[in-house]
């Protein structure tokens, strides 16, 4: 794995608070020349440490104030299974993350949605018709305390 000097690793942190800067206002922070800076993001960018540029959304302007926290058990475990779940949890727009887990659940889902009815119509029409989920747990995010996007390194 390359290792990262010191002025990558300020030019990663930089694009995490705020991608939008251009080049020259990355550079004019590290008190260096745009065309340096603009060769480090494209190597960057092709090594794959940065992977996109996204906009963050306002989940409760979007009218998805409600946060589920789904923590699924399959009752097989052969890769077969697996990979079938996770095909179809993809197929999923409602469910923004997806984690396999290791300990008493398999799975870790956070879902976006308009309000508990919702949510309840996700489980009942589209959740449910995943074949081999045994045990489903939701959990309801009452207050969102921190969340960052931010990698710390």
């Amino acid at each position: 794995m390359e290792i990262l000097d010191e002025t990558d690793l300020k030019i990663l942190r930089i694009l995490q608070e705020n991608a939008k800067l251009t080049t020259k206002e990355i550079a004019d922070q590290l008190h260096l020349t745009a065309s340096p800076v603009y060769e480090r993001i494209r190597r960057l960018e092709k090594k794959g440490y940065i992977k996109n540029y996204v906009a963050i959304l306002d989940k409760k302007k979007l009218n998805r104030p409600v946060t589920a926290i789904c923590m699924v058990s399959l009752r097989y475990h052969n890769e077969g299974f697996i990979d079938t779940f996770e095909k179809q949890i993809k197929e999923l727009v409602e469910v923004q993350e997806c984690y396999h887990m290791a300990g008493k659940v398999d799975f870790f889902l956070k879902i976006h949605l308009e309000s508990l009815e919702m949510y309840h119509e996700f489980v009942r029409t589209k959740l449910s018709k995943i074949q081999n989920i045994g045990v489903l747990e939701s959990y309801f995010v009452l207050k969102e305390i921190y969340n960052t996007t931010t990698i710390a390194f």
